[in-house]
């Protein structure tokens, strides 16, 4: 009987302890899962002599870290030939120095499980080709337009990038009068085909604080859509015609204190399908311009500063977020997009530029989980705005121009915000800062009562753990405890990971520069854009490792050259497009003054190697695709 009894107690143990683990389950959230995209290989070849090609291929965050991987080459239809000899398990990244490029070479990838081989994917690299360090686009570029920012995003779900880019046409600044052509977009596969093309209209001024635009899959169907703000007028790529397409809402008197501007009229904000770029969900702006002066002037400057991210707001789902104003009055307006339809998921009005959280704004924004929820905040120059829609904290600083917000210090919990501000008219105050990026607090301050325009902070030194940070106008550069470490470079604008190191090389104008090394790279007949801002038109890790490409337009406007790295590495890091913050900085990186991407964790000069997968879950799309293999 007492052996009974103890077999009771113990189910009865076992049942009590099920019960608990129950309620803990319920009780106590498990970190979510972000939904990112899913990516092939991103395999990529180029030739680098004669006889020589470099090739490289991403690592998905899906991967197992130490994935082992060989590749074959094959000439024609002939044989192929191994040409690892052993599997690689360092870099994703391979120099064939022995190839005859005067016949068509195919390169075959595929990695290893239970000494089983399977194939990941496959590059035909065409005979003849010439040796150049890019891939070309040709554009269909209209007269008197050049190609402006771009962004990718996987359109028709096959897992490769797509790029869509803002033609620019004659713009003006919010600050100057004058009637403006109309804003188009275009979307291109990697190998030129052109998709569609969507024209705003003349209800939408050009310039760089009026058209920006988000490319996302916001609805998880695995396909990116393309969202901005629209009016009367705007066409969409089968057509069709937003609202009335005979209105005319500009200011077109030019003796009028308001030349070329729009101050009245419908606002919309629109998502179009990233496959056809047909018109699918549009709501009205938010918020509405209103009572001009609620925004600080009345000739539509201040009222008509936009900034646009996505931002996981509940830990899985991606979010729209439009803003609008932050010299004064500031708002954001977050948006869903399910089951084709936009929806209100929250709004923030300071309603006056009186409140502590208006006039904070920047020139940019940043996303990321600064207090380690599970949800991201929006870093709205300045200050921060929680997952919520409510403000998580205010600093006072100011407006500014530049915004990084990653782990700068890696000897420092969490991560911190290094921006530059804003002291026109002889206003006193801070024109450089260091923060922590979760509560605001100031870590350090420099160009005291100096108005500054351009700031870094970035891991650019091969001999130096963590970040240093440096502003135009500085004759001292400091690491992050703000000791200084010497003289600056002169480059205080891109950066762009390039070589075969941790840490990040400058990049400015069509150049890449090596910290005390200088230019080790030069991309000759092609431009930035942006005019003195000298950006790229994109700068993102679209194909190959873990390194970026340099996106930029041919010097006749014609095409875009996606530059890509052919130094070899043996650093092995997953695709930086499945790092949430990182993925986020692409989506982000053509608003306003572009800033740099940076990563959620620190990448650089003493990080701790194998970093850990990112927690993503991959979508796939939900109808059948025909991938070339």
């Amino acid at each position: 009987m007492k052996k009974t009894r103890n077999k009771t107690k113990g189910r009865y143990a076992w049942r009590k302890l099920l019960v608990i683990l129950v309620i803990m389950s319920i009780t106590i959230p498990l970190p979510a899962q972000r939904l990112m995209e899913h990516l092939d290989r991103g395999l990529v070849a180029v030739k680098t002599s004669d006889n020589s090609a470099f090739i490289s291929w991403r690592l998905l965050a899906t991967d197992m870290y130490n994935l082992p991987f060989h590749l074959y080459r094959q000439y024609g239809e002939g044989k192929k030939v191994r040409l690892t000899d052993q599997p690689l398990t360092k870099g994703t990244n391979f120099e064939d120095k022995q190839v005859d490029l005067t016949a068509d070479v195919t390169y075959t990838l595929v990695s290893l499980q239970n000494q089983q081989e399977n194939f990941e994917a496959a590059l035909k690299l065409a005979k003849n080709t010439p040796v150049r360090q890019y891939l070309e686009i040709p554009l269909r570029t209209p007269a008197g337009y050049t190609p402006g920012d771009a962004s990718v995003g996987d359109l028709d779900g096959d897992g490769t990038y797509e790029i869509i880019i803002h033609q620019t046409g004659k713009g003006h600044d919010n600050a100057h009068n004058g009637i403006t052509t109309d804003p188009i977009f275009q979307a291109y596969k990697l190998d030129g085909t052109f998709l569609w093309e969507i024209n705003l209209g003349k209800n939408i001024r050009e310039g760089a604080h009026y058209t920006q635009f988000m490319v996302y899959d916001l609805d998880g169907d695995g396909c990116a859509e393309l969202i901005c703000k629209t009016a009367d007028g705007t066409k969409d790529g089968v057509g069709r015609v937003i609202g009335d397409a005979h209105a005319d809402w500009r200011d077109t008197d030019s003796s009028s204190s308001t030349y070329g501007r729009i101050l009245e009229g419908p606002e919309y904000l629109t998502v179009f399908d990233g496959r056809t770029g047909a018109a699918v969900s549009t709501v009205d702006y938010l918020p509405e311009r209103g009572d001009l002066r609620s925004w600080g002037d009345t000739r539509a400057n201040r009222s008509e500063r936009y900034l646009a991210a996505i931002a996981y707001l509940d830990g899985t789902n991606p979010s729209l977020v439009m803003t609008r104003g932050y010299y004064e009055r500031t708002t954001l307006a977050a948006w869903d997009f399910k089951d084709g339809e936009l929806v209100s998921r929250w709004v923030f009005d300071t309603k006056t530029g009186k409140h502590p959280y208006a006039g904070q704004g920047y020139h940019s924004l940043a996303v990321a989980d600064v207090d380690e929820d599970g949800k991201d905040e929006i870093i709205f120059g300045a200050m921060c705005i929680d997952d919520d829609g409510t403000g998580l904290y205010t600093t006072g600083l100011g407006h500014g121009d530049a915004l990084h917000v990653t782990d700068l210090d890696p000897d420092r919990p969490g991560l911190e915000a290094f921006g530059i501000h804003e002291l026109k008219g002889g206003r006193k105050g801070v024109g450089a800062a260091l923060r922590d990026a979760r509560t605001g607090e100031v870590l350090f301050k420099g160009a005291i009562d100096q108005d500054v325009g351009r700031g870094v902070a970035a891991n650019i030194d091969p001999n130096h753990r963590g970040a240093y940070m440096w502003w135009l106008g500085s004759k001292v550069m400091y690491n992050m405890k703000g000791n200084p470490v010497g003289q600056p470079p002169r480059s205080a604008n891109f950066l762009i990971w390039w070589d075969g190191d941790l840490s990040r090389e400058l990049l400015n104008s069509n150049y890449i520069e090596k910290y005390k090394e200088g230019i080790i790279f030069r991309a000759e007949g092609a431009s930035s854009i942006n005019g003195t801002k000298s950006t790229p038109n994109l700068s993102a890790d679209i194909l190959g490792d873990w390194r970026e490409e340099l996106i930029l337009r041919s010097d006749d406007n014609q095409s875009l050259r996606i530059y890509t790295t052919t130094i070899p590495t043996e650093y092995r890091l997953y695709t930086l497009m499945h790092d949430p913050v990182y993925r986020l900085s692409i989506a982000w990186q053509n608003v306003a003054y572009n800033q740099p991407p940076h990563t959620g964790f620190y990448l650089g000069t003493g990080m701790a190697l194998p970093v850990k997968a990112p927690d993503i879950r991959i979508v796939k799309p939900e109808r059948d695709l025909k991938i070339k293999k």
